[in-house]
């Protein structure tokens, strides 16, 4: 009743159009379907999709002589129009409602052939330099991969963290990037993924340089295996 009542008097509006949409739903039906969906072919190390006539599996011009140490990176969108919008207004606009619908876009990585029904024994988000959560006010990561955490029922744990404070990505180009991150990240003390299989989780998935670093460590640390799921592919 007292959600009824807020609705009448704060009707709930869709964060891309402003039109009014049911409670409980953040995207009119208009806007949440021209969120753009990968299909097939697509690159099976890092979900680049490509529009030539390919039959099978193949490995993308990103990922070609690239040691990645994840086994397989899923996205199942684009990071293009509304949902490359709201991504950046839900990380840098403080907009912390919007996780729900990174959150979903996030889900639907799981219906992925490449992980759909892999037993993960952990989600790990991948972590923000303190100096950077801090200015930020929270790790989009963290909140994600908790909400997949709850839906899902596996466990999630921050057991990462930045150790080197690293000017953004977005300028760089893949060679770049990959130096930008050496030596980032370290394993929290005490954690331990001796023999585990690790969900690696983040919002978006640009060359794979973030995510394969945080793979690094896992595996160094006992990892048996660690793939990753993003919300979108830049």
């Amino acid at each position: 009743m007292l959600g009824a009542l807020i609705s009448l008097f704060y009707p709930p509006h869709c964060a891309e159009c402003s039109a009014n949409v049911s409670a409980g739903e953040y995207l009119c039906p208009d806007c949440d379907g021209s969120a753009l969906r990968i299909s097939s072919p697509f690159c099976r190390t890092c979900s680049e999709p490509f529009s030539g006539a390919i039959s099978g599996p193949f490995t993308c011009a990103n990922c070609a002589d690239r040691v990645l140490h994840f086994e397989t990176a899923v996205s199942a969108y684009r990071s293009r129009g509304v949902v490359r919008r709201l991504i950046h207004q839900f990380k840098y606009g403080q907009e912390i409602y919007l996780q729900h619908i990174v959150s979903r876009w996030l889900d639907a990585a799981f219906d992925d052939d490449r992980i759909a029904g892999r037993p993960f024994d952990l989600l790990v988000p991948v972590p923000l330099h303190p100096a950077r959560k801090r200015e930020r006010g929270f790790n989009q990561a963290e909140t994600l991969a908790r909400l997949i955490a709850r839906k899902r029922g596996i466990p999630c744990q921050p057991l990462l963290k930045r150790v080197r404070y690293t000017t953004t990505q977005t300028a760089f180009d893949r060679t770049e990037r990959m130096n930008n991150l050496r030596d980032a990240f370290r394993l929290r003390r005490n954690a331990d993924v001796r023999g585990l299989r690790v969900l690696l989780i983040d919002d978006v998935l640009t060359t794979g340089a973030t995510l394969s670093e945080c793979a690094h460590v896992l595996t160094k640390a006992g990892a048996v295996s660690v793939c990753a799921a993003t919300a979108a592919r830049a």
